[in-house]
């Protein structure tokens, strides 16, 4: 890894706007104000509807690129972020850590920050970064070294430079912040070296913690400078010292419910992946868990997989709704395979069901909502095998790279769907003996992730959550890797990994329109109208990420798709609104 120079206002020029700052108040309302789009998610509920209707089921065809933007250099690795767009700019995270502000009509560059890197660094999953925040005069976004970085949005000077962990010991941080009544709060990475995943809010204004919580049991949190409360009971559920190592690592980024006043966080595998060593439930791992915004205190928990052993994640968003009968409710689709339905006042359970194919690991969830495991599908110990060095291997679906993995689902507030970009593949799986060693990848655990079909490996999947039912899938030969946006114009849009994104029709699948971008649509799609009441349509472009690297025999059969870094902007053309109005 070479190091990177820090860049602050490359190219900068005079911006559009008078820079208004962004209150909470803007971002309370964002999905609701169809000219800005400042947060990730398109609303801190993480539901990626717009309301804007201009490019609908008739339009659509008459989307062309406006403008496209290039991140340049050799940094071309998976770009998995959401622009935001606020006063005329687009602010848009690039691979290796990078941040540019860009004019929002035609791609003109403004500013460019690249970070520092140190030698050594540690990311499990690629070099991405999945998008910034914004907030006041500032854009937040963190570093592969496990930093929260504020920038001056006018000009991209640092404001200040905060260190969440210690990238020496596996920790890194990939996710888009998340601003609640002026604290940036961001989870952590690193599951996979035996880290411990933790939650932090920091002062927006000079980035000093003011609360931290650990999300594995047996750690004590941190309130305003002092010790607070310990998470959890410590060894209720871990055996031994297990707990000092973890894992659980919140790397998705959470969730905020006005209504209830929680922030909803999603927490990673338990560590090691090799389950014998720490048998029980391994709270809080594999779980979501809602929190106190003010305090960082627990205030429920559901937990997904427990004792977890075959990296499957519980960090996938959880999304607030509002269901056929009125009943709060949250959705979330797991790497584990089962897409939950949840109470929204206390994370209790509701319902859930399967939404991939031919799972294997547990035959359902029970009551409770916890699964009834197959027992016989559980990777075997080690030290049951005559030379304690190799487990029973066994066929485990879905593969550890989930049913659903970091991309976000869409709610349409039309349809009442969620719209689930999901994966059919499986994997062998064996344990290993493993012991920590700081800094060095523990697993304990071998795979080789293979696909299900011959024909295709993803589906988008239209799930009635009233009902509990598949209304429809789009199958696709690759991986979907990139997350899902619906729209009142009746349309979803994402990207597929040959390069195109594509719109298709919210009620019955069909693709309406798509668009090749020259490499692989990882990114988040977002939407927004301009001060003259035009919609304009962008995502990010460039194939990378944990496919590549992890994907076994599906790494084999999509390394034919090329490498990119871009963004792309598009809309209808004025001649042709002027004839729609």
């Amino acid at each position: 890894m070479n190091k990177f120079v820090m860049a602050a206002c490359i190219g900068m020029m005079a911006t559009p706007g008078a820079f208004a700052q962004v209150t909470e108040e803007d971002l309370l309302n964002d999905q609701t104000i169809t000219t800005q789009v400042v947060t990730n998610g398109m609303g801190r509920d993480w539901q990626r509807y717009s309301p804007l209707d201009q490019i609908n089921r008739e339009t659509v065809k008459n989307l062309f690129p406006a403008w496209s933007f290039s991140f340049g250099g050799e940094r071309q690795r998976g770009q998995q972020s959401q622009p935001l767009i606020y006063d005329g700019v687009m602010y848009v995270t690039g691979s290796y850590s990078r941040v540019f502000a860009l004019d929002a009509k035609t791609g003109r560059k403004i500013w460019q920050y690249d970070a520092r890197l140190p030698e050594g660094i540690l990311p499990c999953c690629d070099v991405i970064n999945r998008g910034a925040a914004i907030y006041g005069d500032n854009i937040y976004f963190g570093t592969l070294d496990a930093r929260i970085v504020a920038l001056d949005r006018k000009t991209g000077a640092v404001v200040w430079n905060k260190r969440i962990a210690d990238y020496r010991e596996g920790y890194s941080y990939t996710a888009a912040p998340l601003i609640v009544n002026g604290l940036v709060i961001t989870g952590n990475s690193g599951g996979e070296f035996g880290i411990v995943g933790a939650i932090e809010a920091r002062d927006a204004e000079n980035g000093e913690l003011v609360w931290r919580r650990p999300v594995i049991e047996g750690h004590m949190g941190e309130l305003n400078g002092e010790e607070s409360t310990m998470t959890g009971t410590l060894n209720a559920s871990w055996p031994g010292d297990m707990w000092k190592t973890g894992g659980g690592a919140p790397w998705l980024g959470g969730t905020y419910d006005a209504q209830t006043d929680t922030l909803i966080f999603g927490t990673g595998n338990p560590a090691p992946w090799n389950s014998h060593l720490r048998e029980g439930d391994n709270l809080y791992a594999a779980s979501r868990i809602g929190l106190d915004p003010a305090t960082g205190e627990i205030k429920w928990y559901f937990q997904t997989t427990p004792w977890e052993g075959w990296d499957y994640d519980g960090v996938n968003e959880v999304i607030p709704f509002t269901d056929a009968n009125g009943n709060g409710r949250l959705a979330t689709a797991d790497r584990n395979g089962f897409f939950y339905v949840l109470n929204r006042e206390d994370g209790s359970f509701v319902d859930a069901m399967p939404f991939v194919k031919d799972i294997t690991w547990a035959s359902g969830i029970d009551e409770n909502g916890r699964p009834i495991y197959n027992p016989e599908n559980r990777p075997g110990n080690p030290a049951d095998a005559a030379d304690g060095q190799k487990g029973e291997v066994v066929w485990a679906v879905p593969g550890f790279l989930g049913g659903k993995n970091w991309q976000h689902m869409s709610y349409s507030q039309r349809t009442g769907y969620f719209y689930v970009p999901s994966n059919e593949w499986g994997m062998d799986i064996w344990n290993e003996p493993i012991t920590y060693r700081q800094g060095a990848a523990y697993l304990g655990a071998g795979f080789t992730i293979k696909p299900l079909f011959e024909d295709h490996i993803g589906a988008l999947k239209a799930i009635d959550p009233n009902t509990m039912e598949i209304k429809f899938e789009v199958p696709n030969g690759a991986p979907l890797w990139g997350s899902t946006m619906a729209t009142a114009g009746g349309l979803v849009f994402y990207g597929t990994p040959e390069g195109y994104i594509q719109a298709i029709n919210d009620e019955t699948g069909e693709i309406l329109w798509q668009f090749q971008t020259g490499s692989g649509v990882t990114g988040q799609p977002v939407t927004w109208e301009d001060e003259d009441g035009v919609q304009w349509l962008s995502v990010v472009s460039g194939w990378g990420g944990a496919v590549p690297l992890w994907g076994g025999e599906v790494a084999q059969e999509v390394s034919y798709l090329n490498q990119g870094g871009s963004v792309w902007t598009f809309r209808i053309p004025d001649q042709l609104l002027a004839s729609a109005n």
